[in-house]
């Protein structure tokens, strides 16, 4: 059965969007400019991706994109809404990202100095993401100052934004690309 049988529902056309449940909100609010930057940094994931990444880094990202869309369901669901089994983010997500940059930091070893974002085109690409994934954070802050939201969404992406800088060293690292060290 198809899922979205309809692209064009002109619904929007009054400068507001259904929210899970029903309710409508305006299109610039809190909300859906978490949900919105979300949506860009899965996408920003995506761009990565498809430049080739490793294919261990390409699953670790596919699982990470996989986590953004339940975020992202989870942040279209009000909290009056949210109920025991819906998508979301969890303490597992949380503790996984932190294994990750645990796992990576061995294998890269600790920092001299801050490094310049850049580096191979994948790696590049994941710091992006993850200046992406700070603002993303920045919103679901803004956003939790006016309406209830998941306890592990701002951890997670939190730790999101530690991992991808990893995930970018580690993708730098397999191309051979060496760091290049910020001249005070």
């Amino acid at each position: 059965m198809a899922r979205l049988t309809r692209i064009i529902t002109r619904t929007g056309d009054d400068g507001t969007t259904g929210l899970a449940g029903g309710k409508r909100v305006s299109k610039d609010s809190p909300r859906i400019w978490a949900i919105g930057t979300v949506d860009e940094l899965n996408s920003a994931i995506g761009l990565a991706r498809a430049l080739r990444a490793d294919p261990d880094l390409d699953a670790r990202l596919r699982e990470i994109q996989n986590d953004l869309f339940n975020l992202g369901a989870e942040l279209a669901t009000p909290a009056d809404r949210f109920q025991k089994g819906m998508p979301g983010i969890g303490p597992q997500h949380v503790t996984g990202l932190e294994e990750l940059v645990e796992e990576l930091g061995k294998e890269l070893g600790p920092l001299k100095e801050f490094i310049l974002p850049g580096g191979s085109p994948t790696g590049a690409q994941l710091h992006v993401a993850r200046t992406i994934c700070r603002r993303a954070e920045r919103f679901c802050v803004r956003m939790r100052k006016d309406e209830k939201i998941g306890e592990y969404v701002i951890p997670y992406l939190n730790r999101l934004s530690d991992a991808l800088f990893m995930l970018a060293r580690w993708s730098n690292q397999k191309a051979g690309v060496k760091e290049t060290y910020w001249k005070k």
